[in-house]
């Protein structure tokens, strides 16, 4: 892109830190949580993942959109961050798999995105600050009026997202070239019955969905307000608790589905918001994270064992509610020694508050996945 052709940007943040850089993306003004990612790779999916919706993602490594987007990359059916902020961003992409420009790509879905800023400071000052409220804007070059957009908007606290990212409609994930996308592929005993696997979609990654199918699974999606009394028609062996963005403790329809299906013979698995919504259902509390995990190096573990895994949240369980529930801690945050697993001492209900599915990478912790078709293998009866 040419000097000529550039378009400045402002961003602000709550507490009247400014940013003069250039506009890449659509023009407009954005407002949400600026928040940042580790991650040196996987932009795409970054912008697709639904955990980010309501925020602006920062991105740490410098460069960015080198590789362009193409359709498989995509964790959804849309970019669903509020805006994009980098140093370096790329316009003319090399990648044989790329059917697009970053740019070009956010434009034609409304995302706006500003370049040329100093992410390092940026980052610094979140760390030191905390995530806040912040603005993207083409259309506002004022510090003090866009300053007073941000200000007027809802904080993280307390905001329950998930019905903007949810499915509209129940549906049985198929894919016809999953097999292409399967990194650890696993002969299928032809004998075995299939296990039907119930996900409640509170922003789910197709990622996941890819890997439970990659393990034999049918996989029917749920919406995030389906009853659970409705899950439970479709007899499942076992139930599935998706990430998702926003405040957990504001989901409360999710947290009463969980919590009536809690009894139930099927084992349970839940990531990230869904580790989140079985920890408030089983009695925890969560509370908000300085400035969150995200990235895909956070290390997590416990006694010696340590898996490199992909996170990305900005709330977390409370240690001193979670030892007042029948569950065990099975893995920690290595890096702060918050709660990155939980498992119910008596049912068949695990969690992690990381991304065992990880695309691109890391892979550490898909074993969870054969764990849960374990589970479901050893609860449900052989069927006809």
């Amino acid at each position: 892109m040419s000097g000529s052709e550039r378009q400045p940007a402002l961003l602000v943040l709550a507490d009247g830190t400014a940013y003069c850089g250039w506009s890449f993306g659509a023009p407009g003004t954005r407002i949400g949580e600026v928040v940042f990612n580790t991650g040196m790779t996987g932009y795409q999916e970054v912008l697709t993942d639904p955990s980010y919706c309501g925020q602006l993602v920062a991105f740490t490594y410098p460069e960015l959109g080198n590789t362009g987007v193409n359709p498989e990359d995509e964790e959804s059916a849309r970019p669903q961050v509020q805006g994009a902020i980098a140093r370096n961003v790329c316009f003319t992409p090399s990648n044989w798999r790329s059917t697009q420009t970053l740019s070009d790509y956010l434009k034609a879905h409304g995302i706006p995105g500003i370049y040329d800023i100093d992410t390092r400071a940026l980052t610094r000052k979140i760390r030191s600050s905390g995530a806040m409220n912040g603005a993207i804007s083409t259309e506002i070059l004022d510090l003090d009026e866009l300053l007073n957009k941000v200000h007027q908007a809802p904080s993280m606290t307390g905001l329950n997202l998930t019905q903007r990212v949810t499915t509209p409609e129940i549906y049985e994930w198929v894919e016809p070239t999953a097999a292409a996308w399967d990194f650890n592929p696993r002969p299928q005993n032809s004998d075995a019955s299939p296990l039907t696997v119930v996900a409640i979609d509170f922003g789910i990654k197709r990622n996941i969905l890819r890997r439970l199918a990659s393990y034999g699974c049918r996989v029917i999606v749920v919406p995030a307000h389906t009853s659970a009394e409705d899950i439970l028609q479709y007899q499942p062996d076992g139930i599935f608790l998706s990430n998702g963005p926003g405040d957990p403790a504001a989901v409360t329809e999710g947290i009463a589905t969980v919590k009536a299906l809690l009894n139930q013979a099927s084992p349970m698995f839940g990531i990230c918001l869904g580790h989140q919504l079985l920890g408030l259902s089983l009695g925890a509390q969560t509370f908000k994270l300085k400035f969150g995990h995200r990235g895909l190096n956070q290390p997590a573990g416990l006694h010696r064992q340590v898996e490199i895994t992909s996170q990305n949240h900005g709330f977390a369980l409370e240690a001193d509610s979670v030892a007042a529930t029948d569950v065990d801690i099975t893995h920690l945050n290595l890096n702060d020694q918050t709660i990155a697993g939980i498992c119910h001492r008596t049912l068949p209900i695990f969690s992690v508050q990381y991304h065992p599915e990880a695309s691109p990478g890391p892979h550490d912790a898909d074993y969870l996945f054969d764990q849960f078709v374990t589970a479901m293998r050893g609860a449900c009866q052989p069927k006809p």
